[in-house]
């Protein structure tokens, strides 16, 4: 039995991800000894932990059939939802003032989890069942259809995006709304509602950027709902190095710590730059500072072998279901690694997405894992079906 199992693991997927991991380790060590030296014990047990309970719901994961996801999937996704209210009363002050969100469960002096990091993952599994479910019920292919197909993505998408927006976490919003786009087009949505929705978002986008430059524009914005912090992260965004000793602060020394890298980097746990939150969210400038260009791209190179590998698994397969699914994990992981590292370098405004299997932290970590276990079980469906027709 040990065997047969071990035959329909996908180990070629499963190699970056330990290597990122690892990854993970190295840094977290080399900030955290620099800035927490007193926590280091503590901190690497944490992180062992969460990579010990993620490796075994992946493996968990894996073996479960197509019937069983497609079952649990409502459930998780309102199990999801009724997690998501939490934070809106459990919640720690000194977490909202730092980060302007309330996106992370805490009771008492204990903070416990970020329910949205899991909430990606029910998202993406509800999401595939619905595209199902409507092309079995309108199979022919029309701009109505796809207006309606939209609809009904839509119903399963702003909950989440309503319960994201009373928690002030615009960066998670933007990352459901990735996986939104991808399992759209991957839908076959017509050319002229992608053409239309794209046209549109440019348009608004340089509307947001105009006014957000007029100084009357901002005060018109904060009027509107904008929070102060939000504003303050998009004003560090457009002009970094004219707020460097304030608002700039964190993204300013992020970009000079990994110029400061050069080719080959420092060396191992030499950081000589002071970088807010760099065991988590500025995780990428440990890599840059220490191991220098080469690290990065050995690291960038690792992230691209798995959505290759992720890519080929789903195009090996012919069970529609698993393909939105891995449609839906490729688009979240390629969306963080796009923000973190856009962030990092400055191309993008900050938003507290952590960089996946590689960022400190519990929630991120175990979410990103349990989605690579619905891939190795689209993979493990497919050496079954193959095993099947070997012996049909």
């Amino acid at each position: 039995m040990k065997h047969v199992i071990n035959k329909r693991i996908d180990f070629i997927l499963i190699i970056p991800v330990i290597l990122l991991i690892i990854t993970g380790f190295v840094a977290i060590y080399i900030a955290t000894i620099h800035d927490y030296p007193d926590n280091i014990v503590q901190v690497m047990l944490q992180q062992v932990a969460w990579v010990v309970i993620g490796l075994g719901i992946a493996f968990a994961v894996m073996l479960f059939s197509t019937e069983f996801l497609w079952k649990v999937s409502p459930f998780l996704y309102v199990l999801g939802l009724i997690l998501m209210i939490l934070p809106l009363f459990f919640y720690s002050p000194a977490i909202v003032e730092s980060t302007g969100s309330k996106n992370w469960i805490t009771i008492g002096n204990t903070t416990l989890f970020q329910p949205s990091e899991f909430m990606k993952i029910s998202y993406i599994l509800l999401l595939s069942e619905v595209a199902l479910w409507f092309h079995g019920r309108y199979p022919e292919q029309s701009v109505r259809n796809d207006l309606k197909m939209l609809a009904s993505f839509l119903l399963v998408t702003l909950p989440i995006l309503i319960l994201l927006g009373l928690q002030k976490d615009i960066g998670t919003a933007m990352v459901f709304l990735a996986i939104f786009i991808g399992m759209s087009f991957l839908s076959g949505v017509s050319w002229k509602i992608v053409l239309t929705v794209f046209l549109v978002s440019v348009v608004s986008f340089l509307t947001f950027i105009a006014v957000f430059l007029w100084e009357p524009g901002r005060e018109f914005l904060y009027h509107m709902g904008m929070d102060t912090y939000q504003i303050n992260r998009i004003s560090a965004w457009l002009k970094p190095f004219d707020f460097a000793s304030s608002i700039a602060y964190q993204q300013t020394q992020s970009m000079l710590s990994i110029g400061s890298g050069g080719i080959f980097g420092k060396g191992f746990s030499v950081l000589e730059l002071a970088v807010p939150v760099r065991e988590s969210d500025m995780i990428f400038t440990v890599i840059a500072e220490n191991f220098g260009f080469i690290g990065s791209v050995v690291t960038l190179s690792l992230y691209l072998l798995l959505i290759y590998r992720m890519i080929l698994i789903t195009l090996e397969s012919n069970n529609q279901f698993y393909t939105y699914i891995s449609t839906g994990f490729i688009m979240m992981i390629l969306f963080h690694i796009f923000e973190n590292i856009g962030a990092a370098i400055g191309i993008l405004p900050l938003t507290g997405i952590p960089l996946p299997f590689i960022s400190q932290g519990g929630s991120s970590l175990i979410s990103n894992l349990i989605g690579v276990g619905l891939v190795l079980s689209m993979a493990y469906q497919n050496h079954m079906q193959r095993e099947t027709e070997k012996n049909a």
